[in-house]
């Protein structure tokens, strides 16, 4: 079940422009996004500092995202770059005009 509110969405997040990615996939999206960038969201993304989203999709069944975030993650890194550049070129983070980043010690804006 998800939220009123919700976007189940496949994303992923980079470390810096041709950086590490990390592919993942959510019921949540504003929600996960903020996770990354504030370095709640445990595991890889953390480890290698992946906090700007840099690609997603919609899709409107977790089922679905599911299949094609296995998809994606089995690609060639080359691939995926591709995916990203298709509608990212200047490697952007489509996640600024969510949310403020927040003040002190834990805002991911200090880290630009």
């Amino acid at each position: 079940m998800v939220g009123r509110d919700a976007t189940i969405a496949v994303y992923i997040m980079a470390s810096a422009r041709n950086g590490t990615l990390y592919v993942g996939v959510t019921s949540e999206l504003q929600t996960r996004i903020q996770q990354h960038k504030l370095g709640i969201f445990e595991g890889f993304s953390k480890t290698y500092g992946c906090k700007t989203l840099v690609w997603y999709e919609s899709h409107a069944t977790m089922p679905e995202a599911i299949r094609r975030e296995k998809l994606i993650k089995r690609w060639r890194r080359a691939w995926k770059l591709a995916l990203i550049e298709e509608i990212n070129p200047e490697w952007r983070d489509l996640s600024d005009p969510w949310f403020e980043a927040p003040e002190g010690p834990l805002s991911w804006a200090n880290e630009r």
